[in-house]
């Protein structure tokens, strides 16, 4: 273990390194394929790294099934080269099967063979020599193309022994694009040479299975004995450390410094997530607007992070197809953003186990369901939007003719009290009309709504807005950004009198974490008689203004009002938005 260590420790430096090499052009964030440390910035991932060389030294048959865009080619690549560089005894054989997933199964064995022969002759050449007579005899031996698929078993009892003295370490990227036909006897035959390892050494010494779906998943027909031979292995995303490294590296080579806030930011809107970090790593690095002698700030980082969320790249349009594939989806994520208890993390769900191959959920605390990270909680939102509401031309009151400027005090801070009362006035002017908002479901009406109102009215004042996660499920905080100022929106269902009091402790938690001392706390409230209240409280050294608003279930005829006979007007005689106290 130490020399594993010690060996991931060098080539960790080695990446490093590279970084002060002179380049004709400085290196770059790779969001499009492959990531290379010559041209590219890199996270090393030295630990995930001597893990998995040692489960190969080990000869374990590893599986790893991951979204697309989480560095795993990237990795796989980077572990068998500097495998095979540093002990030559490894013989890596790497082959994609992405391309063949509609071919026959005949087809799908030749090409098969032949391109296990031209990674033999490229690594060969790579080590400055040419495979030996006697296997380029074999592997150019027309009768594997007879009968490919019996021939399976043999090849590589063969092929193990014209490579005496070296462990063929076998690497099957995209390995879901396996044929169907073609998927049961492939991994009966690896299972068989591996458990045969007791009485002849195996070739392969040890196999990687890389993909997006599941053994379990690919097992279309359920007539697969299970693969119980596998080593089960997970690329975490990257930590606010790595992404510290890795931005540490476009630092030392071009001399532009990131503000630390715009680094932890970035990661807690991102969770790590690859090609997330990336991506906003490229806008704000390639921006021509942002001088390379001046320090990227938090402004810069809201610019990028909108922009991210506007563009179609084909990571966040992946995202939101495939949630949109599935009508049960937006039932099983509505219920993993409104409720505290979430959904119980079940991968024997069929849509819980599709959720996480397209890695739009995780496993959470408490083995409940979790949204991966900030940027797809707004996705999700923005996919599951109507473009056109109905009730938008109602946010702000027709007589007055206010619209989102008339909330911005004369020292342009927004008056966030004023703000919110007038959507507690909207609210109770829709009624029941909220209920028809399309293709929204009634108990997550209330907070889509609000969403869409801030976000309206924050692009108009020309702010930024973005979703934070915080701990404990159902909640979510809307943090706008305006004028170099924070404001803090917390949003939640009504749960319970337990569950109101406990979210004004973590919000003042957050508050504090945040530097901020106002934030307001909006709860919506579905029972059929509602309760509704507006209250400010002192905790913790911060102030919470509370709003517990009545969402409409029924039509006005059996609608239930509350105690005081149905929502107060935001504005009283004199026109002035009362403040939320």
């Amino acid at each position: 273990m130490n020399n594993e260590k010690t060996d991931n420790a060098c080539f960790a430096r080695r990446v490093l390194e590279s970084s002060t090499v002179e380049h004709r052009h400085p290196r770059t964030f790779e969001t499009r394929g492959p990531v290379r440390p010559e041209l590219n910035y890199v996270v090393p991932r030295t630990e995930a790294l001597a893990d998995f060389i040692r489960r190969v030294k080990l000869g374990r048959y590893i599986v790893l099934f991951a979204p697309r865009q989480t560095g795993k080619t990237t990795f796989f690549r980077t572990a068998m080269r500097t495998l095979s560089a540093e002990e030559p005894v490894y013989f890596p054989i790497q082959l994609n099967f992405e391309r063949y997933a509609n071919w026959p199964l005949a087809a799908f064995y030749r090409d098969f063979y032949q391109s296990v022969h031209k990674q033999i002759q490229y690594v060969c050449h790579a080590r400055g020599s040419a495979p030996p007579e006697a296997l380029s005899r074999f592997l150019e031996n027309p009768s594997l193309n007879r009968n490919p698929q019996f021939t399976l078993h043999h090849f590589f009892e063969e092929l193990g022994h014209l490579l005496a003295g070296q462990r063929v370490v076998l690497s099957l990227d995209e390995f879901d694009g396996i044929p169907r036909d073609a998927l049961p006897g492939f991994l009966h035959t690896l299972r068989d040479i591996y458990l045969a390892r007791e009485f002849t050494p195996p070739c392969p010494h040890s196999v990687s299975i890389v993909g997006i779906k599941s053994l379990t998943q690919l097992n279309y027909d359920r007539s697969i004995s299970p693969f119980n031979i596998q080593d089960e292995f997970h690329l975490p995303n990257f930590t606010l450390t790595q992404v510290q490294e890795l931005f540490g590296q476009y630092t030392a080579e071009v001399g532009q410094a990131f503000a630390p806030e715009v680094i932890k930011t970035l990661h807690r809107q991102t969770a790590g997530q690859p090609f997330l970090v990336n991506r906003l790593a490229q806008q704000l690095t390639e921006a021509p607007d942002i001088p390379k002698n001046e320090p990227i700030g938090m402004a810069h980082f809201l610019t990028a992070h909108q922009q991210l969320l506007s563009e179609r790249n084909v990571h966040l349009t992946h995202l939101a197809t495939n949630i949109r594939r599935n009508p049960r989806f937006q039932r099983h994520l509505t219920q993993i953003l409104s409720k505290d208890d979430s959904i119980e993390f079940n991968l024997y769900d069929d849509v819980i186990s599709e959720l996480v191959t397209y890695g739009v959920i995780k496993n959470g605390r408490g083995g409940r369901c979790d949204i991966a990270n900030p940027i797809y909680l707004s996705c999700i939102l923005q996919a599951f939007k109507p473009t056109i509401n109905g009730l938008e031309d109602e946010y702000y009151p027709q007589d007055t003719g206010d619209g989102p400027d008339a909330y911005l005090t004369d020292t342009g801070e927004i008056d966030m009290a004023g703000w919110l009362a007038n959507f507690r006035d909207f609210i109770a002017r829709a009624g029941f009309r909220i209920l028809m908002v399309p293709q929204t479901p009634k108990e997550y009406v209330g907070q889509y709504l609000l969403f869409a109102y801030l976000d309206q009215g924050v692009r108009h004042i020309g702010g930024a807005m973005h979703l934070e996660v915080q701990t404990g499920r159902g909640r979510a905080d809307l943090v706008i950004f305006h004028g170099g100022r924070k404001y803090i929106v917390e949003t939640k269902l009504w749960q319970g009198e337990k569950s109101y009091q406990a979210g004004k402790q973590q919000l003042a938690a957050y508050l504090q974490s945040e530097g901020a001392t106002v934030g307001d706390y909006v709860v919506f409230d579905h029972r059929q008689t509602p309760a509704p209240r507006v209250e400010t409280e002192q905790l913790d050294g911060v102030t919470i203004r509370c709003a517990v608003i009545p969402v409409a279930q029924e039509r006005p005829s059996t609608l239930a009002r509350g105690p005081e006979g149905g929502w107060p007007p935001c504005r009283d005689r004199g026109g002035q938005a009362p403040a939320l106290r």
